[in-house]
């Protein structure tokens, strides 16, 4: 599909009427997936478009295409991009790198010096987030704002996230720092060199099968120091 009539940009208070169907397209795409997002009001939604905090796709006709919004955490030490959203439509079109890019840009404008950080169950997101300069960390390197992991309640592995008491769960921790960061070419080609390891260590742990890989450390299995590292134990 062409993204010739698709136009993405900050959002404005003339999108404040698409918060419904983005809030509910949100709820819908995390229920599919089996896994869970931080629950978000319409007013919640509206409130980040009002204040110049998100980005919008929309054809030129006026359809919604995707979404994603700004967090900030700690007083603005740390900043999340949360909430990407794509219409079922407009899926596997690139569009969602495109939303991605732009409202990291759009974060580093308005908070230089803050870390951006996300947390993500999809290799795609992974490999998007190499491309802007993200690097895989553990879960001591977020925020620690209390406010932002009570938005975890409403995922479905909120109990896996507390047994592990927040060190670790499904989903992979990534950085940007500006203060110290690999370039974004350094951290893509990383990403592309060990991808096949991401993508298997990621299905496995989504089958919540952790336990078992911590006491496998011999027969071809990862190394301990690896497991570690790439799933925060």
């Amino acid at each position: 599909m062409e993204l010739s009539n698709i136009i993405i940009r900050v959002a404005n208070a003339t999108d404040n009427h698409y918060a419904t169907t983005l809030t509910d397209e949100m709820a819908s795409s995390a229920k599919a997936r089996g896994t869970g997002i931080a629950k978000r009001s319409p007013e919640y939604i509206d409130q980040k478009i009002t204040e110049g905090k998100s980005v919008i796709a929309v054809t030129t006709a006026g359809e919604w295409v995707g979404f994603c919004y700004i967090e900030v955490w700690e007083h603005n030490k740390f900043v999340a991009n949360s909430g990407l959203i794509v219409s079922p439509a407009f899926r596997k079109t690139g569009v969602a790198k495109a939303i991605k890019k732009k409202i990291f840009e759009l974060s580093r404008e308005k908070y230089p010096d803050s870390k951006i950080f996300g947390l993500t169950t999809g290799l795609a997101v992974m490999k998007i987030n190499s491309d802007l300069g993200y690097e895989p960390v553990t879960y001591s390197e977020l925020t620690t704002d209390e406010q932002f992991w009570a938005g975890c309640k409403s995922c479905v592995n909120y109990d896996i996230l507390m047994s592990k008491e927040r060190k670790n769960c499904m989903c992979t921790a990534m950085l940007f720092d500006p203060a110290d960061h690999y370039t974004p070419e350094e951290t893509k080609t990383a990403f592309k060199k060990q991808s096949k390891i991401y993508e298997r260590f990621m299905r496995i742990k989504q089958s919540k099968m952790l336990k078992f890989l911590q006491k496998k450390q011999a027969g071809g299995a990862p190394s301990k120091s690896l497991l570690r590292f790439f799933f925060n134990f």
